[in-house]
């Protein structure tokens, strides 16, 4: 088979990737190749699910843009594609009284980086939230969730697959090597100077 994009795993990175490319490229042929039988089945399958809402980063960096932005992003891909998810928010809980200004510095961080809904509770408020939960002060952050990402990731192969990209499973990359020079009057060297290789 010959392809002009191979994207190698098919976890969420590898077909989020692929997905992008081939709606920005739609005239290019493309192909997804996993060693495993099934897509997500590593890292994208296990992972907690959460959805961050971007208060950690550094205000101003790429990482805090991008976790504001991307959690948007994903509560709207959910929504268009059926998925579901659980917006349930999170406490940051503060226990003893030297937690209180490293818990008002991550709420000044999120506000920095755009958080929606950020805001500080306190001991009442936290037992109203979270009935098993004992402390001085809180970050509530109502805009973190819970999703499936091996769903998204499946959602995002079936994008590819129904824009005309190939999954190929069962394909475990052995090799990748330059084409020897074709024979006079074929392309395929110019055209396809790359080859895959499986164990097969």
């Amino acid at each position: 088979s010959t392809f002009d994009v191979v994207v190698v795993g098919a976890g969420i990175v590898g077909l989020a990737a692929a997905r992008e490319l081939i709606q920005r490229h739609p005239s290019l042929s493309f192909a997804v190749l996993e060693k495993e039988k099934e897509l997500a089945h590593h890292q994208s399958g296990h992972n907690s699910g959460v959805i961050h809402s971007g208060i950690y980063y550094t205000p101003g960096s790429l990482k805090a843009k991008l976790c504001v932005q991307g959690a948007a992003l994903c509560y709207q891909y959910c929504d268009q594609k059926g998925i579901p998810y659980k917006q349930c928010g999170k406490l940051i809980v503060a226990v003893e009284q030297d937690e209180i200004p490293r818990l008002k510095a991550l709420y000044e961080r999120g506000l920095q980086n755009n958080v929606p809904g950020l805001k500080l509770i306190g001991a009442k408020e936290i037992q109203a939230k979270e009935p098993f939960c004992r402390g001085l002060m809180a970050l509530d952050s109502p805009y973190t969730g819970i999703v499936n990402y091996k769903q998204v990731a499946q959602s995002y192969a079936g994008d590819f697959q129904e824009a005309g990209g190939t999954i190929l499973t069962d394909f475990e990359v052995t090799n990748m090597e330059m084409a020897k020079e074709s024979s006079p009057g074929s392309e395929d060297g110019l055209k396809y100077p790359v080859i895959v290789r499986n164990k097969k």
